[in-house]
Formats: structure tokens, sequence, C-alpha cells
């Protein structure tokens, strides 16, 4: 049960920090995509695609050993 509920926290956080880099793209109009680049990286809300990334991945990759075989 908590497996799912770090799934759909991972899935949600990721969900939310690629929908900022998406919005932030409108950028490109006034930056080159150097610029943009760098301020993606110094936006926090845009850390939260990582962040919701790695949560997504330990959910699915971490397993529990029990009887000789990952559940």
């Amino acid at each position: 049960m908590t497996r799912i509920f770090f799934f759909i926290l991972g899935f949600l956080l990721m969900t939310l920090g690629f929908t900022f880099i998406i919005l932030y793209f409108n950028l490109l109009n006034t930056y080159n995509f150097n610029e943009y680049v760098n301020f993606i990286t110094t936006r926090i809300e845009c850390y939260l695609s990582l962040v919701g990334l790695i949560i997504l991945n330990l959910s699915l990759f971490k397993g529990e050993k029990k009887y000789g075989i990952y559940l």
C-alpha cells in the first residue's frame, strides 16, 4: 500500500514539475536556450520533476526480499 502511495506521489510531483517546465517554455521567445536552461535550474518548482522521478523509480524498483524473491 505504501508503494502505491509513493508511486502516485512521485507521479504527481513529476507531472507538476514538467508542467512548470512547459509553462516556462514560453520564455524562449525572449531568451536563448542557454538562458532558458539557466533560468529553469534556478526555479524550485522545476526540481519537483526530478524529485518525482526519483520517488517514482524507488517505488517501482525497490522491492522487499521475502522468501528469496522480490515483491
